[in-house]
């Protein structure tokens, strides 16, 4: 049910629409700004739907939609009439006719049935220029029973003038403790699985449920722990066709792809590798397995750390960090991953 209460953490946002909806202060525009899969678009909605709300109710700590009246059953639905999410046939952008189309011709008819007519622009930073400034024309004169919500993961994108007249809502990184709750007593997600997603994830909860759903990411860690683990026993060609074989997205698509490798699977290998380099910290300085990640893996963390040192892990996570900064300095990215792994391989 998408309620206040349902929201995980955002305490600021939650308490600034709120105060919205009690004290009846609903601006004109809003900008909800964060990383994708940070659940932008299900407060939107959330808010969309508490606004139309014909009978708005206190529950617990919020004040909440109703969730049964004929609006919020609509709005339940994405079938609102007075609730219009913006879309674009180009995937890249979104054009100045589709503003007009959708929003601009559009405001000047007023609510069919509820208090509000709220437009919903996902992917905001996708408007052009040009559309920016159709919508602009709204945003300076803009009738009084209009309320536009755009969603957008990249706030730069946007026209200085777009911004005055917007109120701007970040997005904040949620706790891990939070979404780990939210993963085992919501998703029924295991304890240690949990903590890893949620450590992955860094924050961002749509993240987190991806990975805890997701087969191809626990391969792709017993793939690249196994990897780390034959490091000392493998020729510099068996790594990288190891490697190759590792960063291959499984479904046959390029996502982001840079010089064949998938950079989706990129990243959270290099992230894997981190975490299980700062694991071995932990370990080495505690003994302790109570605040590893991998906690699946500490049989093999153990026997690691017995022999390495720390400034032979503090080195390894150097090499890594060299690899990314080479890597995002669009440096040969087989190279740079040639030269870390072989870093890791010497300080192992």
């Amino acid at each position: 049910m998408a309620d206040f209460a349902d929201i995980i953490d955002q305490q600021q946002m939650k308490e600034h629409m709120q105060h919205a909806l009690v004290t009846d202060t609903v601006s004109h525009a809003y900008i909800i700004s964060g990383e994708n899969g940070s659940g932008k678009e299900f407060i939107a909605k959330t808010f969309a739907k508490a606004l139309q709300c014909e009978n708005r109710q206190d529950k617990g700590d919020y004040r909440e939609a109703c969730n049964e009246c004929t609006s919020c059953i609509k709005a339940l639905s994405d079938n609102h009439p007075d609730i219009i999410t913006i879309t674009h046939e180009k995937p890249a952008s979104i054009g100045v006719d589709d503003i007009r189309q959708q929003l601009r011709d559009d405001v000047v008819i007023k609510p069919y049935e509820s208090r509000y007519k709220i437009y919903i622009i996902p992917e905001g930073e996708k408007m052009t220029p040009a559309a920016q400034n159709a919508l602009l024309k709204t945003l300076e004169e803009p009738p009084s029973y209009i309320v536009i919500i755009i969603l957008t993961s990249n706030i730069n994108a946007f026209l200085p003038t777009i911004i005055s007249r917007c109120i701007v809502l970040p997005m904040k990184p949620v706790r891990d403790d939070s979404i780990i709750k939210f993963l085992m007593e919501e998703r029924h997600v295991v304890d240690y699985k949990a903590m890893l997603c949620a450590s992955f994830a860094r924050g961002n909860v749509g993240k987190a449920l991806e990975l805890a759903s997701n087969e191809r990411f626990e391969t792709l860690k017993n793939e690249t722990i196994d990897l780390v683990s034959k490091l000392k026993n493998l020729e510099i060609h068996e790594i990288m066709d190891r490697t190759h074989a590792i960063l291959e997205n499984p479904d046959g698509e390029e996502k982001g792809s840079k010089k064949g490798i998938d950079l989706d699977q990129y990243a959270d290998f290099m992230d894997i590798l981190l975490f299980l380099f700062r694991d071995m910290l932990v370990y080495k300085a505690t003994g302790d397995d109570t605040h590893l990640i991998f906690t699946d893996k500490v049989s093999y963390i153990s026997s690691v750390t017995a022999d390495c040192t720390y400034e032979g892990i503090n080195g390894i996570i150097k090499d890594m960090e060299i690899a990314k900064n080479r890597i995002n300095s669009n440096v040969n990215i087989d190279l740079a991953l040639e030269l870390m792994l072989m870093g890791i391989k010497e300080h192992l």
